[in-house]
């Protein structure tokens, strides 16, 4: 059986290939995929074979650009139907990096500009501790 890390329901996290450190994530198994904020998230065409090319600003950062993605539809917080561009990168946990598909959107009405769901924990073998990291929690009223 595989080592299983243990991560709290909020972790600070990085994407180094995007140059982004210290954003939090909110760890939530009722999600199945992930998703990261992004700005002037935009799919246009170029050259002569018209390929198609994500333009995307991840964490409002610098304009990043990928020919190597999928658009699919995925269930919102909301419960409405949105399709969704989704990347493989890198992400990196406590010092450890792991791969990672992660759907881009427009969080800015989140807490949370990063959201890691089931499949992510699942295919690292991560164990969520509620615990861990609790301080961060401002999303619900006390229980104390």
């Amino acid at each position: 059986m595989k080592h299983r890390q243990t991560i709290g329901c909020f972790e600070l996290v990085d994407f180094p290939e995007f140059g982004v450190t210290g954003a939090w994530a909110k760890v939530d198994t009722g999600a199945y995929s992930g998703a990261m904020h992004c700005t002037d998230l935009r799919v246009v065409r170029r050259g002569e074979g018209r390929e198609r090319v994500l333009k995307f600003a991840p964490l409002g950062g610098k304009l990043q650009e990928t020919t190597s993605f999928i658009s699919t539809y995925v269930r919102s917080a909301t419960g409405h139907r949105v399709r969704r561009h989704v990347i493989d990168t890198t992400i990196v946990i406590a010092g450890t990096t792991y791969p990672v598909r992660i759907g881009l959107s427009d969080r800015s009405d989140m807490k949370r500009p990063v959201l890691l769901g089931r499949r992510f924990l699942r295919e690292n073998h991560m164990i969520v501790d509620v615990s861990i990291n609790q301080k961060f929690d401002d999303e619900g009223e006390s229980t104390k």
